[in-house]
């Protein structure tokens, strides 16, 4: 039963919006898993989707699942580009991994209108600003 499964709390990894580039045409954005620990996490996998209303009606992004592969303590792997018209729906990325040989998985979710400058802060390891969820 999943009550006799042991409770596997995932600490010292982040998932990412960074800002990467703002011109007069507009702005670009990376989504990045952050592995803050000191040691390397393994067979790293990301599936990540959006939903909620546009304009009133039910949308929902496609399913993208991300093979990762390992990431070195204190390293960043870029999980994907994401287009600032999905920052009004709901953006969440589940996160597996193995790390001392135990499996860890955590969903990470970024709300509507969560990604402003009001929430940016400083991004470690990738000296970029953007959310940060840990």
């Amino acid at each position: 039963m999943k009550k006799d499964l042991p409770e596997n709390i995932v600490e010292d990894v982040a998932i990412v919006v960074a800002l990467e580039n703002e011109s007069a045409e507009g702005r670009s954005w990376n989504v990045y898993l952050l592995n803050l620990k000191n040691s390397p996490i393994e067979t790293v996998l990301v599936n990540s989707k959006g939903y909620g209303k546009h304009d009133g009606k039910d949308v929902k992004t496609t399913l993208l699942r991300h093979v990762i592969g390992n990431v070195d303590s204190k390293d960043y792997a870029k999980i994907e580009a994401i287009d600032e018209q999905v920052f009004g729906l709901t953006n969440e990325y589940w996160l597996s991994f193995y790390h001392n040989g135990i499996m860890y998985d955590k969903k990470y979710i970024f709300l509507p209108e969560s990604i402003i400058e009001d929430n940016f802060v400083k991004l470690p390891l990738i000296d970029k600003i953007g959310v940060m969820i840990r």
